[in-house]
Order: structure tokens, then C-alpha cells, then sequence
């Protein structure tokens, strides 16, 4: 495991020096540019990091034999769908992020096309900075808060897609393409914020608003809901609701509380 501190994945020629020297045999690339609002203005970075460092891994991962991981995201979609996306289903991208990330998924898929893409939705986990952590700590601080509720998804703890990415890894044989993993069951943002707040026993009163009340720099998909039927056929995949790995994430983030 490396991150930015160890490993600048935009530089080709040190990103090639570090899987080499360390004999890697398989890449799960989870770095991403994913500040979505300020991507809209460093549009620059944001394709540095969610294209071209992707084309790289793809290029030397070919090269050299290695199996590649690579995680997207539902922004590929505009959000106008009315059923669960599927892998084949066309993509429309409404913000730059979603934009970069669907060239990344392009990129890796002409230098690598042996490599897996795995979108995900709504990811949260107890480290790092995420919408789960944000509202524990609002939840806190104050005695209400307003929270969309006229975008709908299915959050996805990111123990259960480290599992699903360790299956695919450990699975013979490799089998590349396109999958879709979020957890069960589907939500908008303001039922996801309840149930934080219950579940964590905080006074926080949490009320509905609409996205036209809530503007941000870059659109947000209505509707991020994908269908996982095609990762849980080939895989085997038991995949928990968000509900019950909401609570387990809880569970674990002693540091919140």
C-alpha cells in the first residue's frame, strides 16, 4: 500500500521505478481527484490524476503482465435513469470530475484492456475525510441541519468494497470488465443523514431541502443507483445493506465519539 507521500502516481517514470522495485503482481488503484466541486476550476490536476496517471498504471501494468483494479464512480452517468445502471449503459457525465473519471475509464481500457474498472457510489469509511464523518461531526456541533433529499443512491462502506476488490484479486481466472458495487438498498442524502444521526445517538434534528436550495459548483446525479447483478453473479458476492455497514463503521469509529 502507498499513497502521495511515498509515491507520485502522475510521475511515469517514478510510478514505474516503485511497482517494479517492489515486485508487484497486482494494482488496486483507489487514488483519485475527487474535490468534485473544486474540480470544476483545477481542471488540470483533476485530469492529471483521474486520466493520466491512470493511463500510465495501464501502460506499465501491460507491459509487465500485472493485473490491474481500477476504482470510477457513478458520476459517469447523468443521473436522469429510472432504473439501476448497468455496466453497458451510456454514459453522460454532468460535472468535470465525472468527465475525468470517465477518460480515466477510457484511458486504462485502450492500454490495458485486460484491466478490471469497478464503480462504486456514496464511499465512506471511519478514516480520512467523507460524508459520514462530516455529518457525525455536524451532528455534534449542532442542533439541526438541512440535507438534500432529492438525490438518491445506495452508500457503499469501503470494508465491504475492499472485500469485493480482494475477491476479484484472489479469483482464477482474472476476468476484466466493467463492475458495478455499492451496498444494498437505496436512499437519498437526507435518509442517509437520519439514520447516522440515530444510530449514533446524536440530538441533531436533520430536515429535507431540494437540490435547488442546496447549489453547488458542480451537478450532482439525481439518481446513482447501479446494478450490481453482474459482480455478484460472477463473483458470488453476499453483499450487505447499507444500513447494517453503517452500523459496523459506527461501531468502529471509537475516535468520533
Amino acid at each position: 500500500m502507498t499513497d502521495i507521500d511515498t509515491l507520485d502516481i502522475c510521475d511515469k517514470r517514478q510510478l514505474a521505478d516503485f511497482i517494479h522495485a517492489n515486485r508487484i503482481e497486482t494494482i488496486l488503484n483507489c487514488a483519485a481527484y475527487t474535490a468534485v466541486d473544486k474540480a470544476e476550476d483545477d481542471r488540470d490536476t483533476c485530469m492529471r490524476i483521474n486520466r493520466d496517471a491512470i493511463m500510465y498504471i495501464g501502460e506499465i501494468a501491460a507491459t509487465a503482465g500485472i493485473n490491474v483494479i481500477h476504482v470510477s464512480t457513478d458520476y459517469v452517468f447523468d443521473g436522469a435513469a429510472s432504473h439501476p445502471y448497468r455496466e453497458d449503459d451510456p454514459t453522460n457525465p454532468q460535472s468535470f470530475y465525472g468527465q475525468s473519471k470517465l477518460e480515466g475509464e477510457m484511458a486504462l481500457q485502450q492500454v490495458c484492456p485486460d484491466a478490471v474498472i469497478i464503480r462504486t457510489a456514496w464511499l465512506y469509511s471511519e478514516f480520512g475525510t467523507n460524508f459520514v464523518k462530516t455529518m457525525l461531526r455536524l451532528g455534534k456541533e449542532r442542533k439541526e441541519l438541512k440535507v438534500v433529499s432529492d438525490q438518491v443512491g445506495s452508500p457503499t462502506y469501503a470494508g465491504d468494497l475492499a472485500v469485493a476488490m480482494m475477491t476479484m484479486v484472489e479469483y482464477r481466472p482474472f476476468i476484466r470488465g466493467i463492475y458495478h458495487f455499492t451496498n444494498e438498498g437505496v436512499c437519498s442524502w437526507y435518509d442517509f443523514t437520519v439514520r447516522i444521526m440515530e444510530l449514533a445517538g446524536l440530538n441533531c434534528r436533520v430536515y429535507p431541502i431540494t437540490t435547488a436550495e442546496y447549489p453547488t459548483r458542480a451537478v450532482r446525479p439525481a439518481y446513482s443507483v447501479l446494478d450490481k447483478e453482474k459482480i455478484k453473479t460472477t463473483y458470488h458476492l453476499s453483499i450487505p445493506s447499507w444500513e447494517e455497514s453503517l452500523g459496523i463503521c459506527l461501531q468502529n469509529n471509537d475516535i468520533i465519539y
